[in-house]
């Protein structure tokens, strides 16, 4: 992996990678995302046949563009698919037709705010064709014959969506979500990919407290079908986060799990507030990215989301405005060290037992406190102190960071010298377990 300060450049360069691919929920583009991104962290592709139920939906035909233009009544080309892959309906099936303006113009889509973007217009699940184009070209179309042609292709095939697993000490899971199918799209896409990768590979490189999955799926029907496809392993995810739209210049943005007391929603409030201060929190809705599906009544998982702005809330928003210009290094930066340090937390937010809770036990004894008396406690004694009284073994760590003011990675530090000095043990652990191991018991 790359050095820490390279980190920005790396991101952006391999958002810059992605960007040209002509992505969808199904198809050769979705695939060829996924296999770049498996070139740089072990990635497994899983394939869903079109037509599987998957709750109350089914895994729609294939699709596959070979290209598509538009020839003015001159017979130039005013329209072509070649030059910005937004130009095309994704979904859109195949036609040769010709048309007059006024019938073509049902077929055409301009941006409602900005009269020079293209704007991203789908149609999965009906069947239709389409181009989009900037509203000033659409205004200037001159009136007679024109020829609208698309090779596409919708046929039975398969759903790709990656999977990367790591497995930690325990077999508790935390997950994490990014959308792989939208096309040339940058914040709302790339960003994500790129952001989602780094963070595979930072994950491989040391052991773990928890197992876990970053998945690089389609919206909606790619995490129903990992979803379908895991059902029976819900039950072992701790922990969840959707990211996406990581590269513009917002603030970061936290989206609450569905009923807003999960840990991750503490573990967030905390750590986040720590890295920005101008980190914005906001209720869960029925809308959104992934979380929606992850958080849905019949499974309601612990899943937050992170992003910088948010769907449908900067002026760029699926449309060709979305461009490599809206991404910086440092942003994307600075978004990789967000999620790095709430795994972090994840990591390390124990609940612990006092096991000297009658009084303060003598920490000078137990070389824990300085030598000299009379004088305010230092900042990682105040912290051990803070620990000490709190550990009832219903307060976690982020719980007493969050109540001491106090850093959450001083109070990890002090509950870590504390259990090695026997002061305290992890909630749910017996004394002698340990014991009993080696006894074989």
């Amino acid at each position: 992996m790359a050095a820490s300060g390279n980190v920005g450049q790396e991101l952006l360069a391999f958002a810059t990678e992605l960007y040209p691919i002509c992505r969808s929920i199904t198809g050769n583009g979705l695939r060829d995302t996924l296999r770049r991104i498996g070139r740089r962290i072990p990635l497994k592709i899983h394939e869903v046949p079109s037509g599987t139920r998957v709750f109350d939906w089914r895994v729609p035909l294939e699709w596959n563009i070979d290209g598509a233009s538009i020839r003015g009544p001159d017979g130039r080309t005013v329209i072509d698919f070649r030059d910005h892959n937004l130009h095309v309906v994704n979904y859109s099936e195949p036609v040769d037709a010709q048309l007059d303006l006024d019938e073509l113009r049902k077929h055409l889509h301009a941006h409602a705010k900005n009269p020079e973007w293209i704007p991203y217009r789908t149609s999965y699940y009906t069947r239709n064709w389409g181009f989009c184009l900037p509203r000033l070209q659409l205004d200037s179309l001159p009136r007679g014959r024109y020829r609208a042609v698309v090779s596409s292709r919708l046929e039975a095939g398969f759903l790709s969506y990656g999977e990367f697993r790591h497995r930690g000490a325990s077999r508790d899971e935390v997950i994490l979500f990014t959308h792989a199918c939208h096309p040339s799209l940058a914040n709302d896409n790339t960003s994500g990919l790129a952001v989602a990768t780094r963070l595979a590979g930072w994950l491989a490189e040391s052991p773990r407290r928890f197992s876990y999955r970053i998945v690089f799926a389609p919206g909606t029907i790619g995490s129903l079908c990992w979803l379908k496809r895991n059902e029976r392993a819900l039950a072992r995810v701790r922990h969840g986060l959707v990211i996406g739209l990581l590269g513009d210049s917002a603030p970061l943005t936290y989206k609450a799990s569905r009923l807003g007391t999960a840990e991750i929603d503490a573990i967030a409030k905390h750590v986040l507030t720590e890295i920005a201060q101008d980190t914005r929190f906001i209720p869960f809705e029925p809308y959104g990215y992934d979380e929606r599906q992850l958080c849905s009544p019949g499974f309601d998982l612990p899943v937050g989301r992170l992003t910088r702005s948010v769907n449908d809330g900067y002026a760029q928003y699926h449309s060709s405005g979305d461009d490599l210009g809206l991404l910086s290094a440092e942003a994307l930066a600075r978004s990789f060290e967000a999620c790095r340090r709430l795994i972090d937390a994840i990591e390390g937010n124990r609940r612990y037992v006092n096991l000297s809770p009658k009084g303060e036990p003598r920490l000078g004894k137990r070389g824990l406190y300085g030598a000299v008396g009379g004088q305010s406690p230092a900042s990682r004694e105040l912290a051990m102190l803070w620990v000490l009284s709190q550990s009832d073994g219903n307060q976690s760590l982020i719980d007493i960071a969050s109540k001491s003011k106090l850093g959450f990675a001083a109070v990890r530090s002090a509950a870590e010298d504390l259990a090695k000095a026997k002061l305290l043990r992890v909630a749910g652990e017996p004394r002698g377990r340990r014991a009993a191991r080696r006894k074989g018991k």
